[in-house]
């Protein structure tokens, strides 16, 4: 089976490869030192299993997991924790798989052996610092047979069309399949709701229009796009834009 070692600290991935090397049926496909490379190297590579520092700068191991359960066909995954015993044991109720730093042989042949993909829960009950609903920092996209990763930060709007969702960033746009209110709730008050198809993140927010028609449109900056704002979300949007 083919691993992804996924950690910050060169000699902890060096570690987990020379155990791994050891091990009849495990060999190490490639490695990552953060959550954004072990989704491009797991694209790439296609592991069965992820071995997953959770704190990592950047994008942490938590964050990462959540996208690589959302891939076609998504590895297993293991988190490797130096965290203390009371937070393992809120882990342990839900466990897909954990291993305590430093890493013995056995304890990661027994991990390997019995991993599987951690759900939702599994990834809440990591520690009393990680909440379920954390909003992620990045959106996952495929864009020309490519997994793309997006910050949130470079986001300017969301456009809802029946199942998919147009996003448009800085750099271009991706297509996405996520329900737009979910979004909504993720990202919370960083996004102003224009339109029962439409958020647009405050930052971007540009202005008030009134096209040709007479509908009410809002501008981005950086951007020639308008998005039409609906009737009941005109005043909402009026004071947001004299608020600021």
């Amino acid at each position: 089976m083919k691993v992804l070692i996924v950690d910050d600290e060169k000699p902890a991935r060096d570690r987990l490869r020379s155990l791994i090397d050891e091990l009849p049926d495990f060999g190490v496909c490639a490695e990552a030192a953060n959550g954004t490379e072990a989704l491009r190297e797991a694209d790439h590579a296609h592991p069965d299993i992820v071995l997953m520092d959770v704190r990592m700068p950047g994008m942490d191991g938590i964050e990462a997991a959540r996208h690589l359960a959302g891939l076609e066909a998504p590895p297993a995954v293991i988190f490797t924790t130096a965290f203390e015993e009371h937070a393992l044991e809120a882990f342990r109720a839900h466990a897909a798989g954990y291993l305590v730093k430093p890493i013995r042989k056995q304890h990661l042949l027994d991990a390997l052996a019995a991993a599987r993909t951690p759900t939702r829960a599994q990834l809440a009950a990591l520690g009393e610092e990680v909440e379920e609903d954390q909003a992620r920092t990045h959106i996952c996209a495929r864009f020309r047979g490519n997994l793309e990763l997006i910050p949130v930060d470079n986001i300017i709007y969301f456009l809802a069309d029946q199942k998919y969702v147009t996003v448009r960033h800085t750099d271009g746009e991706v297509i996405i399949e996520e329900p737009l209110k979910s979004l909504e709730e993720e990202f919370g008050e960083r996004f102003l709701r224009v339109h029962r198809n439409a958020l647009v993140q405050r930052r971007f927010a540009g202005g008030m229009e009134k096209s040709p028609e007479g509908r009410f449109m809002i501008a981005m900056k950086g951007i020639d796009d308008r998005l039409e704002i609906s009737r009941r979300h005109v005043a909402e949007v009026r004071r947001f834009l004299k608020s600021r």
